[in-house]
């Protein structure tokens, strides 16, 4: 499996829209989740998934954005896991309501059986079940990130979210949480229904990326720019990290166990993956 830089944004795309599906990859979104489930009305996921398998067949391969599927829960998984499995140019699929590692491990074993070793899972957490197990998702085989799904989560749980999000910030922890003791990926923001106020989409992306979220799904091409505006590392953080990452070559070539930056503070695994992880933000702004 290749490494995988991490995306800014997340475009989510209808499945049942061609039209939608014909232009995605030339909205800017440096990845798209092609939606099997909410936006795809039951009398239409058969052909909506016949339909996105044909575009899929047809997409370049390690060229564009990077492609995930989201698939429904329920009886129609093993269909639409099966379809999808050993596609050359998805890069995985996003499991709607998942709740348990049960699940997550009949998918690895569909895929495995199918011969595909290669596509990665992304658990979307909807709702209190699935947040208390959000450490078991996180450790789960082919799992490279979390997500949530905020609008069924709060109804789940009984929320009202105010305009700054307070009342989400507790379960938003627990997804940033549950990444980073799997050592997998940190997750991508939720959506926001916000598209018609860029400055209280601004704000809210950027409260995000402090809560310790990388990147933020979308649910409008507009506002992949103004992810993309949030998740570039300013010149300052660029040259932190490149300074980082020179000291503790520096260090290695001369044996040296202990890294102290120019403000002598210690230099340990924490700050190195946040230097890499700058880093291949801003190869991605500049790319």
């Amino acid at each position: 499996m290749t490494e995988r830089v991490l995306p800014r944004s997340y475009l989510y795309v209808p499945g049942n829209a061609a039209e939608k599906l014909a232009r995605a990859a030339q909205l800017g979104a440096d990845a798209l989740i092609v939606d099997l489930e909410d936006a795809v009305p039951l009398a239409e996921k058969d052909a909506a998934l016949e339909a996105v398998c044909r575009w899929l067949s047809a997409q370049p391969i390690a060229e564009g954005p990077e492609i995930w599927v989201r698939i429904n829960s329920g009886s129609r998984r093993r269909q639409e896991v099966r379809a999808l499995a050993g596609v050359a140019a998805l890069r995985g699929l996003a499991v709607a309501k998942a709740e348990s590692e049960v699940e997550l491990a009949e998918i690895d074993a569909e895929l495995s059986a199918a011969g595909d070793h290669e596509t990665l899972l992304m658990p979307l957490l909807e709702s209190a079940a699935a947040v208390l197990a959000a450490p078991a998702l996180a450790a789960s085989a082919r799992v490279c990130q979390l997500q949530i799904g905020e609008v069924d989560l709060a109804g789940d749980v009984g929320l009202e979210p105010g305009s700054d999000e307070a009342e989400l910030a507790p379960l938003r922890a627990m997804a940033v949480l549950a990444s980073a003791a799997a050592g997998i990926q940190p997750p991508p923001a939720p959506v926001s229904v916000i598209t018609k106020d860029p400055d209280a989409f601004l704000t809210s992306t950027r409260q995000a990326r402090r809560q310790g979220f990388v990147g933020r799904c979308c649910i409008h091409p507009a506002q992949v720019a103004l992810v993309h505006e949030v998740f570039a590392p300013t010149e300052a953080e660029v040259a932190e990290a490149e300074s980082v990452i020179a000291l503790l070559a520096k260090a290695e070539a001369e044996g040296s166990g202990v890294v102290l930056d120019a403000a002598g503070r210690m230099i340990d695994a924490a700050v190195l993956r946040r230097a890499r992880k700058i880093l291949a933000l801003h190869a991605q702004a500049v790319g």
